[in-house]
């Protein structure tokens, strides 16, 4: 139900490079692609430096249906990946926690959605302590559909 393309339409989170950068946003595709029933293959496309880029991340199945694991570099870098709300065909609302910290992220089938869907979303951030001061939105142009060889990252970031 999660695979194919998203378009990440906003986030929620208190992260500082966020807050200090959040005039720089670019427009944000996801591809998802379920491997084996249960882990997910991501790859993400955005600008940098106006090139695109391309970053894959593989999400590893947790203990329950819905969760999963980002592991990163070293034990201390893990994400716990849960999908807080979703409807396939339209939009996904996913909470990402390391360690105290939460984000929450907002992903829709079209890079606009409804004001519903917004309401939800903000409704899901204050439930976690995330205000409107520390939410963003993304550009709905300027996407990139890939990226060449060179710019391409695998792993955690």
């Amino acid at each position: 139900q999660l695979s194919g393309k998203w378009f990440l339409v906003g986030m929620a989170s208190r992260c500082s490079y966020l807050a200090e950068h959040s005039h720089q946003l670019e427009a944000t595709t996801v591809t998802m692609t379920v491997l084996d029933g249960q882990s997910l293959a991501i790859s993400t496309f955005r600008k940098l430096d106006r090139m695109c880029w391309e970053i894959r991340q593989h999400y590893l199945p947790a203990q329950a249906p819905g969760r999963f694991l980002l592991k990163g570099e070293g034990d201390c870098s893990k994400v716990d990946v849960v999908v807080g709300e979703a409807d396939p065909s339209s939009f996904i609302i996913l909470y990402y926690q390391k360690g105290r910290s939460i984000s929450v992220k907002l992903y829709g089938r079209n890079s606009l959605v409804s004001d519903a869907v917004v309401d939800k979303f903000e409704q899901r951030a204050r439930a976690v302590g995330l205000s409107e001061d520390v939410t963003y939105y993304f550009p709905t142009y300027g996407f990139c559909d890939s990226a060449d060889e060179f710019h391409v990252l695998d792993g955690e970031l």
